[in-house]
């Protein structure tokens, strides 16, 4: 585990350290996670390559762990030998979870077909692994919940990151078992506001707080910088606390478990 310099014990369970925005200052990101109390972080995968960098990014630094997977921006370009070199991966003790992958019927950088094939795939893969899912949903118009619960499984679990749908959304995802990723969104005067009004919804034990860094940076950060980075998750968990009245210590302490939980961390 990193040392941390101060009383709240922080997780950053999505971000992408891997991307190239990080290549010539990671040791300082990493330094500036340490100072914001930020313990453990998930760097996630997005392709086969980044997969890649992210497993060995957490395979040589305490406290970072991995995911591995295909957003569904890419999914034009997954195959079965992808799926089967992130099932290899996916052995080492450094990866925790599958993902991100799910649906993205906004920018459509995919096709649908595709996107829907390899989410499928992917997630059953996940399920044959005994591995969480971190998802990825945006403007799916049902079809996300439609294929999970087209192939169920009682032992799936899973994060959706970056919530920002509506009531019914987020009282389907709880029903279904899945922790909610909060991310720098809740800290952003207008677009922030409807998921401001749900936060008291979610049970303690669901939360999840996450930067998706580099981006999605929060307030007040974001009037200063474009990049986002492991530690402005502090930003998110002090908003969090205040939207839903309570303690910033409490709320530290619970999402952290809440991480190591989904992700079967336990030293």
């Amino acid at each position: 585990m990193l040392p941390i310099a101060n009383e709240m014990k922080l997780f950053d369970s999505h971000c992408h350290l891997d991307d190239r925005t990080f290549f010539k200052d990671l040791k300082g990101t990493l330094q500036n996670a340490r100072d914001a109390g930020v313990c453990e972080i998930m760097t996630v995968g997005v392709d086969l390559e980044s997969s890649q960098r992210a497993v060995a990014l957490a395979e040589s630094t305490n406290g970072v762990y991995a995911s591995v997977g295909v957003h569904p921006h890419d999914a034009q370009s997954c195959n079965d030998t992808v799926i089967k070199a992130l099932s290899r991966l996916a052995e080492k003790t450094a990866v925790r979870a599958w993902g991100e992958t799910g649906l993205d019927f906004n920018r459509m950088y995919s096709p649908k077909k595709d996107q829907e094939l390899w989410f499928i795939r992917q997630v059953l893969e996940a399920d044959n692994l005994g591995l969480p899912l971190i998802f990825h949903e945006r403007d799916s118009q049902g079809r996300f919940l439609e294929i999970l619960q087209a192939h169920p499984n009682a032992q799936r679990n899973g994060v959706v990151h970056c919530f920002s749908g509506n009531e019914t959304d987020l009282s389907t995802y709880l029903d279904l078992g899945f922790y909610i990723g909060i991310t720098g969104i809740l800290t952003i005067k207008t677009r922030g506001a409807g998921l401001r009004n749900l936060m008291p919804k979610i049970p303690m034990d669901r939360l999840l707080i996450e930067t998706d860094a580099p981006y999605l940076t929060p307030a007040p950060q974001k009037n200063k910088t474009r990049r986002n980075e492991p530690a402005f998750v502090r930003s998110v968990l002090l908003k969090l606390a205040e939207v839903r009245q309570e303690g910033p210590e409490t709320l530290a302490a619970a999402t952290t478990a809440n991480a190591r939980r989904l992700f079967n961390i336990n030293t």
